[in-house]
């Protein structure tokens, strides 16, 4: 009996892998509440332990209006500045600090995270928590990040703050609630617009 075989996509023919351009980006969602969020996936740490604090904030759209689908990822050091090798961020002991959270918004398009003040990773370095942003109509994920506002010193020094004009630089500076916690309102678009961050490929 011969075999028959699929022939590949003709523009593939007699390339080899790395010369392929990788495939667009697509819209994923609004598909969060079926397998992304996990139980405690907002909780870095306990809510209402010692050392937590509060990270609260609402994703806008261009028009304004609330994003009530959106998702969150974020990865932080901890109050020591040390980064998380530990396993396990979406299986929450109550004991071990990943770095990792994961958080979608609700129908009002505010989210909340029980975390720490992440520490400085070097000497005289700012403080910051790295976030990650899902939402309808975005082909490709955002990234951005909270600077904390105390170190005022360090933001100044901060190699990417310096790159941005003053007004888009304070899009990227969490405001600290009286209560201890950490405010950070994202803008996809518009007025206000959220610094976001482009990585380059790697060139090989």
């Amino acid at each position: 009996m011969s075999e028959t075989r699929a022939a590949g996509p003709p523009a593939l023919a007699g390339r080899a892998p790395g010369d392929c351009e990788p495939t667009p980006g697509q819209t994923i969602g609004p598909f969060y509440g079926f397998a992304l969020p996990y139980e405690k996936g907002n909780e870095l740490v306990p809510i209402g332990s010692a050392r937590s604090v509060r990270l609260t904030g609402t994703v806008y759209d261009g028009h304004g209006e609330p994003v009530p689908d959106a998702m969150l990822e974020i990865w932080q050091a901890d109050e020591h500045g040390r980064i998380s090798a530990e396993p396990g961020s979406l299986r929450r002991d109550g004991f071990t600090f990943t770095g990792f959270g994961r958080e979608a918004t609700d129908d009002a398009g505010r989210y909340t995270f029980s975390t720490v003040d992440p520490g400085p990773t070097e000497e005289g370095a700012a403080p910051f928590i790295s976030v990650v942003v899902f939402a309808r109509g975005l082909l490709n994920r955002l990234f951005t990040r909270i600077y904390l506002p105390e170190d005022t010193a360090a933001l100044a020094n901060d190699p990417l703050l310096r790159s941005l004009e003053p007004e888009r630089r304070a899009t990227l500076i969490g405001r600290r609630a009286a209560d201890g916690g950490l405010r950070f309102d994202i803008r996809l678009q518009g007025d206000g617009e959220t610094v976001f961050l482009q990585f380059p490929r790697n060139a090989d």
